[in-house]
C-alpha cells in the first residue's frame, strides 16, 4: 500500500468513527449561544491559530454568530505574550473580551492542551479562566483530548488511526466538521456564494 492509499484509507476510517452525538451537541450549544446573542471566541496555536481565523468569517457571515479570535491582532497578542507571558496571553485577552456566561469558546487543538508537560498552556489557562466566568466550552481535538477534552460541554475527539499521522488527520477534520457546522440546516443563516449561483459555464 502506497502512503497515499494508507492516508487516504485512514481518513476514511477516522470519519466512521466520529461521535457524531457530540457534533450534535456543538450544534445545540452553538444554537443557544446564538438565541442569546452570545459571543464565539476560537482559540489554538500553530495550525489551529489558522482554523481559528477562518472559523470566525464562517461562523460570522454564514452562521450569524458574533466571533472573534485572539491571533487575528497580532498587535495586541504579542504585546500581551510580551508584557504577560505567553501562558496567560490567551486569558488575559479573554478577560479582556470580558467573556461572561453568554459566551463559549471554542478549541482547535492536536493535544487539548497539557499543564503537565507544559504544552499549550496557553490553552489551558484561557479554559480555567472561560470556566470560572461561566462560559462554556467546545473542542474539536486528538489523541486523548487533554485539558479540553476534561473540562468541555462537548467536545469530539478526532480518533487516532495511526501515531504517525495524528496532527494531520486531526487538523484536516477540524475543518471538515467546523465547515459541517456552519453549513448544518439549524445553524446556517447565510447563503454561500457558490451554493448561490447554481451551475456556472453550462
Amino acid at each position: 500500500m502506497t502512503h497515499i492509499d494508507q492516508y487516504l484509507q485512514e481518513a476514511i476510517t477516522v470519519l466512521n468513527k466520529l461521535d457524531t452525538r457530540a457534533i450534535q451537541q456543538m450544534v445545540d450549544l452553538l444554537l443557544d449561544l446564538r438565541s442569546r446573542t452570545g459571543r464565539l471566541f476560537f482559540i489554538g496555536v500553530g495550525g489551529g491559530a489558522g482554523h481559528a481565523s477562518h472559523a470566525v468569517c464562517d461562523f460570522r457571515k454564514i452562521a450569524g454568530i458574533e466571533a472573534y479570535a485572539p491571533t487575528d491582532n497580532v498587535s495586541e497578542l504579542t504585546a500581551r505574550v510580551n508584557d504577560e507571558g505567553w501562558d496567560t496571553a490567551y486569558a488575559q485577552w479573554l478577560r479582556g473580551s470580558r467573556i461572561d456566561e453568554d459566551d463559549l469558546v471554542f478549541v482547535f487543538s492536536v493535544g487539548g492542551g497539557n499543564a503537565e508537560y507544559g504544552i499549550s498552556n496557553n490553552i489551558v489557562q484561557a479554559l480555567k479562566y472561560a470556566k470560572e466566568v461561566g462560559a462554556r466550552v467546545c473542542g474539536i481535538v486528538g489523541r486523548d483530548g487533554g485539558y479540553t477534552a476534561q473540562v468541555a460541554d462537548a467536545c469530539v475527539l478526532i480518533p487516532v488511526v495511526n501515531p504517525e499521522t495524528v496532527t494531520p488527520h486531526t487538523e484536516a477534520f477540524q475543518a471538515l466538521l467546523w465547515h459541517l457546522l456552519v453549513s448544518h440546516p439549524a445553524l446556517k443563516s447565510g447563503q454561500m456564494k457558490w451554493e448561490s449561483v447554481g451551475a456556472v459555464g453550462a
